[in-house]
């Protein structure tokens, strides 16, 4: 998996805030299908009231936490987008119209996991793309994407996962950025490692909550 959005993205100024507006997240989003259908040849059907209705639940959830932003705010900035990704896959606003025949495009190690999962790698890549894009903006660099995500195996228990707990998306996004995960309250910015580092003083010994696991299966 690499930053294929970002190059769309990362020149379209105060971008961390245009995304909280319904116009700007819906315009990025199809932005995003686009370039997903020109490297890959998956074209897909948008479904504008079910994108609609995932932007302005991410919009309620994060508004409620968005007072960690304060405590680390590269990490929030992760955290949001897996609360975008939460809702996306919850919502499948998105649809597969068309894919490549088997013989188009097989150079690329992603046709594997595209072709297993496209709506979750549209998805996934739409808040990785965002995640570069702000992060190269306000910070001058992107995160790197861990090895994990181009591993099928993983693919499979993202998939699996998400399905039984849609709150693991935010974990898995963590994954595949590098992030320590938290498998047990994904949901919650405060139970993330970074906000607990950052919100208990040096040599302090606070506590931390347990990051736990996904079920067997997960790679």
């Amino acid at each position: 998996m690499d930053f294929l959005f970002r190059d769309e993205l990362v020149h379209m100024p105060d971008l961390r805030h245009r995304l909280r507006r319904l116009r700007w997240f819906r315009m990025a989003f199809r932005k995003n299908a686009a370039v997903i259908a020109d490297h890959y040849g998956y074209h897909f059907v948008i479904d504008e009231t079910k994108l609609t209705r995932a932007f302005l639940n991410w919009i309620e959830t994060v508004e409620k936490q968005k007072s960690y932003s304060k405590i680390d705010r590269k990490d929030f900035i992760i955290f949001a987008a897996g609360l975008v990704l939460k809702e996306l896959i919850t919502e499948a606003p998105a649809k597969v119209r068309s894919q490549p025949k088997r013989n188009d495009s097989q150079a690329s190690q992603m046709q594997d996991i595209i072709a297993f999962w496209p709506e979750g790698f549209l998805y996934t890549n739409y808040c990785v793309g965002a995640i570069a894009a702000i992060c190269e903006q306000e910070f001058g660099t992107a995160p790197q994407i861990d090895k994990c995500a181009d591993d099928l195996r993983t693919w499979w228990s993202y998939r699996e996962n998400v399905q039984e707990m849609p709150g693991y998306a935010i974990a898995f996004l963590d994954k595949f950025l590098g992030t320590e995960p938290n498998w047990v309250m994904p949901n919650l910015a405060s139970a993330r490692s970074a906000i607990q580092r950052a919100m208990v003083p040096p040599k302090s010994g606070g506590p931390t909550l347990p990051t736990g696991r996904p079920r067997a299966g997960s790679a």
